[in-house]
């Protein structure tokens, strides 16, 4: 009596399982592709650019005019040695050298942005006062889609916030809300001093340390 019964159940399982379809795979992401990147290097204490720099910027040049309408950030950095504030000029001066020549190469100067963040973003971490030839560079990337590496260590990126507010505005008021976000990235607090230096160096129409993206790694357009 039973029998036929569990039998009919069984058929009726058997029968939903291969009526139902199986389930599908998720699609792949779509592949991104990078923007082109290049880097120059530079001897100590310098920024003129060497041979080997200028065939690394003619590869830079030729890819923007395959681009068409690109934009090209030129990000300078320095090594650990030397006083801080030198290095940050240094780094934006090693920038706009690389700058001067992306245009004599044909790249329209409206299409660059060159910045410095002295000795943020250091390619290969070392002490302070080491002198490391692959920390003397400038980034530069061609067109959009990709971060600089300053966002790679949130200590040197508010650091580099907080040396070029000083850089442009001075002795802040100790009350001021961005004398406030200074000590709370000395303090280690960079959540909390990232977004209000950000905030004024734009508020104030100065390139973030990379142009064009926020902490950590968001893109915004400047006003």
């Amino acid at each position: 009596m039973f029998k036929p019964v569990l039998a009919v159940i069984a058929a009726a399982l058997l029968l939903g399982a291969c009526e139902t379809p199986p389930p599908q795979a998720a699609a792949p992401p779509p592949a991104t592709t990078p923007a082109p990147s290049f880097m120059v290097f530079f001897d100590w204490d310098r920024s003129n650019l060497s041979p080997q720099a200028m065939t690394t910027l003619q590869q830079a040049a030729a890819a923007f005019k395959s681009t068409g309408a690109a934009r090209v950030t030129a990000t300078g950095h320095t090594d650990t040695s030397g006083p801080e504030d030198y290095n940050m000029a240094l780094s934006l001066r090693r920038a706009n050298t690389v700058k001067d020549a992306l245009i004599t190469l044909g790249v329209p100067a409206a299409a660059i942005t060159a910045t410095g963040v002295g000795e943020a973003g250091l390619l290969v971490q070392t002490a302070d006062g080491v002198r490391e030839p692959q920390n003397r560079r400038v980034e530069i990337v061609v067109g959009t889609g990709q971060v600089s590496s300053v966002f790679s260590d949130p200590k040197s990126y508010c650091k580099a916030l907080s040396d070029k507010y000083r850089q442009y505005r001075g002795v802040t008021q100790a009350q001021s809300p961005q004398a406030t976000a200074i000590y709370q990235c000395e303090q280690g607090n960079y959540a909390a001093g990232i977004p209000t230096l950000e905030d004024a160096l734009i508020d104030l129409k100065i390139p973030l340390p990379q142009p064009g993206y926020r902490w950590p790694g968001t893109s915004y357009s400047p006003s």
